[in-house]
């Protein structure tokens, strides 16, 4: 179907009056949403382990404040490999998405992007974060080019495995690994600690994200972490968010992190307990703020670690 003939039905989770749907030409608005340029927290929770791990391996290195250029570069890559990612995921899921509520309307289920428009703006997209990733050196470049792996995997997980977002947070929690090795040209134990309190932060955000599919989930056999954890929802995610805080922690501990870290963890872990405190199952309009509310707890953090690495580094 023709993109700028079709129908364009409203994306259930899109933000509300966004200069997608607004200002852009009518024939670009669904390569849009299907990098979901319209949906901004996807990238914002993909750049935010980048920066802290830049953070943190700035304080490591003793150095007065995270590389302005690296955080920057993470930005434009995390956008580009979002939109790359959701791409790819909605070329796997096609089929799958036409039988869920929430996900029938996106471009390709509702017919707005063909299936080969699709791998051609994929294409595009992959070749812009490969751009940004050569500007590393490289073992840097090694290390991202390994976060394909599990990109790769994740879309066909939720048709095998209980926890799919178990596999989600190992490809989104790749940035924890990339600060680190962008600037230390290793990764060292506190990256390692960064990536797998990330990990279990994902897994927690994540699934407060799959309460909104539940029934469609229960109806179309797809797995999910909140379909899993069923009536122990709100105790699975509490424990997730207690280990991404406690791992999370130990790895600004272990960074050299002072007290203005500490700090931004602290703050970090009272957001997180918020969204438990008002987590409820097949509450899915609630479920999806608290999703959202994630890149305010994640800048809160980040704000903690930078203004960290900035006061050690501050001459006395």
């Amino acid at each position: 179907m023709n993109a700028t003939k079709a129908v364009e039905p409203p994306v259930a989770d899109a933000v509300t009056g966004h200069w997608v749907d607004r200002l852009a030409p009518r024939a670009a608005r669904p390569f849009l949403r299907l990098a979901r340029i319209d949906r901004p927290i996807g990238w914002w929770l993909l750049l935010l382990p980048c920066w802290w791990s830049t953070a943190l391996a700035a304080t490591h290195a003793g150095l007065p404040w995270p590389d302005p250029r690296h955080l920057l570069l993470f930005l434009v890559g995390a956008v580009a490999m979002r939109g790359a990612g959701s791409t790819y995921n909605d070329i796997a899921d096609r089929d799958l998405d036409a039988q869920v509520e929430r996900t029938r309307s996106r471009p390709l289920p509702s017919g707005q992007v063909s299936t080969r428009a699709a791998a051609a703006f994929l294409a595009v997209q992959a070749l812009v974060g490969f751009l940004v990733l050569i500007q590393f050196d490289a073992f840097a470049i090694g290390v991202g080019l390994c976060s394909l792996v599990p990109v790769a995997i994740y879309p066909f997980m939720k048709r095998v495995m209980s926890m799919p977002q178990l596999v989600l947070g190992l490809a989104f929690s790749w940035g924890a690994l990339m600060g680190w090795a962008a600037l230390l040209d290793q990764v060292g134990v506190p990256a390692l600690l960064l990536y797998a309190g990330t990990i279990a932060w994902v897994v927690g955000y994540d699934t407060i994200y799959a309460v909104q599919d539940i029934e469609d989930d229960e109806i179309a056999g797809i797995r999910s972490s909140a379909r899993f954890f069923g009536a122990r929802l709100r105790l699975a995610v509490g424990a997730c968010y207690g280990a991404a805080v406690l791992l999370i922690g130990l790895a600004a501990y272990g960074a050299g992190a002072g007290l203005l870290g500490c700090l931004g963890v602290a703050a970090f872990a009272a957001h997180l307990g918020r969204q438990v405190l008002r987590l409820k199952a097949r509450d899915g309009r609630e479920a999806l703020a608290l999703f959202r509310s994630n890149r305010g707890a994640g800048l809160i953090l980040f704000a903690g670690l930078a203004a960290d690495t900035i006061n050690q580094g501050w001459p006395t």
